[in-house]
C-alpha cells in the first residue's frame, strides 16, 4: 500500500518548503516514470517573529495536511492526475465556457453573462497554474467595482452575486475534476446579496391569469401556471421530460429531476391538476413542453399577459415560484415542507417567504378600520 507523508525541506530566506513523499513511488501521469515527491508550493517561517507569522505557519500546515489526506485517498484509488503539468496549462476561461455550454435556458444565459465579465477581467485566457487565491479575490473586486458599470448602466448587485457564484461553482468543479490541487472555492467569500422585494401573486390574481388567454405564445401560460403549482424554475421546466414524471396509484404523481441551479436530485410530489397543464403525455425522452425556449422576448409577452389580466405588479417568470412558496405558507403548509418542496439546501433561504406572509397578515389586519 502506498503511503503519503508530509515532509519539510529547508530553503533560502529563512523558510521551509513543504512537500509530499510517496512510498513506494508512483508513476508520473505525463512521463510514466516513477516519482516520489510533490512540492506543494507552501512555505513556513523558520523563526516566526509575530503572532501573524505563527498563525500563518499553523494555517499552512493545516492546508498541507488536508492535501496529504486527499492525496492518500487518490493514490489508493490509483489516481495520479494531480501530478500532471498538462492540467495546469489548461485555460480556466475555456473550462468555464465548456460548463456554460451544458446549461440551458435562463441558466445558460446567466453563465454567458458571467463569462462576459470573466473574459474582460482575464483578457480571454487564464491558465490554471495562474489561478490563485489572490487572482480570485481580484476578480471578486472587479465584479463589485469595475464590472458594476456596463454600457453606462449599473449592474444590479444581485446579478453580480449570481455571476460571481457561477465563477465559484466553476472553481469547485475544477477541483472535483482534479484540474487544480486545492479547492479555491471556500477560500473566496461570496458577494453579499441585497434583499429585494419578491413579487408574488395572490390566489385571486393567479385565478385571473387562468381566465386570461395568451394567444401569442400559449405554451408560456402552461409553463407559468405549472411553476405556480409546483415551484419549479423556468430552467427546470424547460429541461423536464416525461420520463421524469412518475405515477403510482398509491402516491399519485412525483417529479424525479435534477435541478439546473443546484445540480441536486429532487423527488417532488405534484398534483394531478398540475400535470394536466402539460397536456397529452408524449414519449419518455420528450420534453413536457416542447417548444419552450428562453429569450428576452418572452418577458414582453409575459408582461402583456399579466397586464391583460388586470394585474399591475412587476411580475417576472420567477414570480410564479415566489407565488408557490407564499401561497403554500399562507395556506398553512409548514416552512420545513415548503423548503423541501422548493429544493432549498438551507431553511434560511425559505424564511424570506415567511416574512412576506407575516407582512401580508399585517396588511390584512390594517384593512378593518372603524370611524368613531
Amino acid at each position: 500500500m502506498i503511503k503519503v507523508h508530509l515532509r519539510k525541506k529547508l530553503i533560502s530566506n529563512g523558510r521551509t518548503s513543504l512537500y509530499l513523499d510517496y512510498y513506494p513511488s508512483i508513476p508520473h501521469p505525463d512521463t510514466g516514470k516513477p516519482t516520489r515527491r510533490e512540492f506543494l508550493g507552501l512555505y513556513l517561517f523558520n523563526r516566526p517573529k509575530t503572532l501573524a507569522d505563527k498563525e500563518q505557519n499553523s494555517e499552512t500546515v493545516t492546508l498541507a495536511e488536508n492535501i496529504r489526506a486527499k492525496r492518500q485517498i487518490e493514490v489508493q484509488n490509483g489516481a495520479y492526475h494531480f501530478l500532471s503539468k498538462k492540467n495546469l496549462s489548461t485555460c480556466f476561461v475555456a473550462y468555464c465556457e465548456g460548463m456554460a455550454a451544458t446549461r440551458i435556458g435562463s441558466n445558460k444565459a446567466g453563465w454567458e453573462s458571467a463569462l462576459h465579465y470573466l473574459r474582460d477581467f482575464t483578457g480571454g485566457t487564464l491558465k490554471l497554474s495562474d489561478l490563485t487565491v489572490k487572482k480570485c479575490w481580484d476578480f471578486r473586486a472587479y465584479m463589485i467595482d469595475a464590472a458594476s458599470q456596463r454600457n453606462g448602466e449599473a449592474l444590479a448587485i444581485n446579478s453580480t452575486v449570481g455571476y460571481f457564484n457561477k465563477f465559484k461553482a466553476a472553481l469547485k468543479q475544477a477541483y472535483k475534476d482534479g484540474l487544480i490541487p486545492t479547492d479555491l472555492n471556500p477560500k473566496i467569500e461570496s458577494i453579499k446579496p441585497e434583499e429585494t422585494r419578491r413579487e408574488y401573486l395572490t390566489l385571486t390574481e393567479l385565478q385571473a391569469l387562468v381566465q386570461t388567454e395568451l394567444t401569442v405564445y400559449p405554451i408560456l401560460k402552461q409553463a407559468a401556471l405549472f411553476s405556480a403549482m409546483t415551484g419549479l424554475r423556468y430552467s427546470d421546466i424547460e429541461a423536464l421530460t416525461w420520463e421524469q414524471i412518475w405515477y403510482d396509484a398509491s402516491n399519485g404523481y412525483t417529479l424525479n429531476f435534477r435541478q439546473e441551479k443546484t445540480d441536486g436530485i429532487e423527488y417532488m410530489p405534484v398534483s394531478e391538476q398540475a400535470v394536466s397543464l402539460l397536456g397529452e403525455r408524449l414519449g419518455d425522452s420528450q420534453p413536457v413542453l416542447p417548444g419552450l425556449m428562453y429569450s428576452a422576448h418572452i418577458n414582453k409577452i409575459l408582461n402583456q399577459w399579466v397586464k391583460n389580466a388586470g394585474i399591475t405588479k412587476p411580475i417576472t417568470f420567477h414570480s410564479f415560484r415566489h407565488t408557490y412558496a407564499t401561497l403554500q405558507l399562507s395556506l398553512g403548509t409548514d416552512i420545513y415542507t415548503v423548503s423541501k418542496m422548493l429544493g432549498h439546501r438551507e431553511l434560511k433561504t425559505t424564511q424570506i417567504y415567511a416574512k412576506i406572509v407575516d407582512q401580508s397578515k399585517r396588511d390584512a389586519a390594517d384593512k378593518i378600520k372603524l370611524i368613531f
